[in-house]
């Protein structure tokens, strides 16, 4: 369950990181600034008080009629919150620096604006993506606080590997058994952050030719 959800949120905000880096760079409208101040939220906030946030907002007593705390369902709201802004903050230098004339160049040769984003826009942006996706999921496959207070963490429903292993050194102070399941998600973690930065340099070789 703890890589499953960890794919879904890093998918999830690999498509609304990238949207609302977008509207950030290109668009101007009112309350910029305060969007801009809510996506770093998630830096500012002690994981806990994020988890107590959303535990109010989707919880029993939701003010917006929606609970989905302590389900599978929360484990993925909760590491989507927090990991969010790696995302927008890795996409957007990357779309301040892009040259637009390109763009203007292709519209003005008959190219759609999909076209557009597809043949020029999204290949530029792509490492970035990835570069936030990585940082994404390491948060992701690490967060504590967040999700110990949504999801409850229910054994066999909820509980992720890192509040297992929690749990493991705090409740029953098995260190033994806390290092080996530490040691597994350490080595899946770092074969997937190996996979992300080859497809990054894959991506990236002709930049360097």
């Amino acid at each position: 369950m703890t890589f499953i959800g960890a794919f879904i949120v890093v998918a999830i905000n690999a498509v609304i990181g990238t949207v609302i880096a977008w509207v950030l760079v290109r668009d101007d409208f009112r309350g910029k600034s305060l969007v801009n101040a809510v996506i770093d939220l998630p830096f500012a906030l002690p994981t806990i008080v994020a988890g107590l946030t959303l535990l109010t907002l989707y919880g029993p007593q939701s003010p917006v009629g929606v609970h989905i705390a302590y389900t599978r369902g929360s484990v993925v709201l909760a590491l989507c919150f927090v990991t969010l802004p790696f995302v927008v903050r890795t996409v957007q230098p990357v779309l301040l620096e892009l040259d637009t004339d390109m763009e203007q160049a292709a519209r003005s040769l008959g190219a759609s604006d999909f076209t557009v984003f597809r043949r020029i826009v999204l290949p530029n942006l792509l490492p970035g993506i990835l570069s936030g996706c990585v940082l994404a999921l390491a948060r992701a496959l690490g967060e504590i606080g967040a999700v110990l207070v949504v999801t409850g963490a229910l054994p066999y429903r909820t509980e992720v590997a890192s509040v297992y292993i929690f749990k493991l050194i705090n409740g029953s102070y098995d260190t033994a058994a806390a290092a080996s399941v530490a040691v597994v998600l350490l080595a899946a973690a770092f074969v997937l952050i190996l996979a992300f930065g080859a497809m990054r340099f894959f991506l990236t070789r002709h930049e360097r030719a």
